[in-house]
């Protein structure tokens, strides 16, 4: 039977946590949490990416969350806290969702890119 994107995004919400930013900032001073940025190289291009974000596309996550693929992305650590971000929310939800599925312990999503910014994060160009 075919599936939403409503359906998607509402079990992606139901296993990923939204936290503020506030609480992203908590989660990378308290316990290295690793921040990735998964708009477009467009996007982030376009407006920068909160400092110390990993820029890496929704399209490409897979390949650099997988630590058995040459494209793996070190910093990347099933045991360790990641926080996901896209512009609004929702990509980040399914990311969240996908590493969950890959075996990912702890994913939460900090909404959108703007959501950070106006909760006092810094940004630095891609």
């Amino acid at each position: 039977m075919p599936i939403s994107a409503k359906e998607m995004l509402d079990a992606a919400r139901a296993v990923v946590p939204t936290i503020t930013a506030q609480d992203a900032a908590d989660l990378v001073k308290s316990k290295g949490a690793v921040v990735v940025d998964i708009r477009d190289g467009t996007e982030v291009a376009a407006s920068g990416k909160v400092q110390g974000a990993l820029a890496i596309s929704r399209g490409l996550l897979e390949f650099k969350a997988d630590p058995d693929m040459p494209t793996h992305e070190k910093a990347l650590q099933r045991d360790k806290p990641v926080i996901l971000y896209c512009a609004s929310g929702g990509r980040a939800a399914l990311a969240g969702k996908l590493l969950r599925d890959m075996g990912y312990s702890d994913v939460r999503n900090a909404g959108g890119f703007k959501d950070l910014v106006a909760g006092g994060w810094s940004v630095e160009k891609a």
